[in-house]
């Protein structure tokens, strides 16, 4: 069940589970994938689709990473 699609502070305290979707983007190297992604779960806020699955012990924050998403992540490595 999606609960929101914008940042929650009360649903971040319930975090157990993160999943990044990173949907018709370019080819991306795994290694690279995997700095995003850590930036990205950071800085949940800033993405411009999270969603909140409800899952029997908490939540799990999806991210769906944008092309704006994907700029703004790459800037913050620069």
């Amino acid at each position: 069940m999606i609960m929101a699609d914008k940042f929650d502070s009360y649903r971040e305290a319930l975090v157990v589970e993160k999943r990044t979707l990173w949907n018709n983007l370019p080819d991306i190297p795994d290694e690279h994938k995997k700095l995003l992604t850590s930036v990205f779960h950071q800085h949940p806020e800033k993405c411009q689709h999270l969603e909140y699955i409800r899952v029997p012990t908490g939540f799990c924050r999806q991210l769906t990473i944008t092309t704006e998403d994907l700029l703004w992540g790459e800037s913050l490595l620069k």
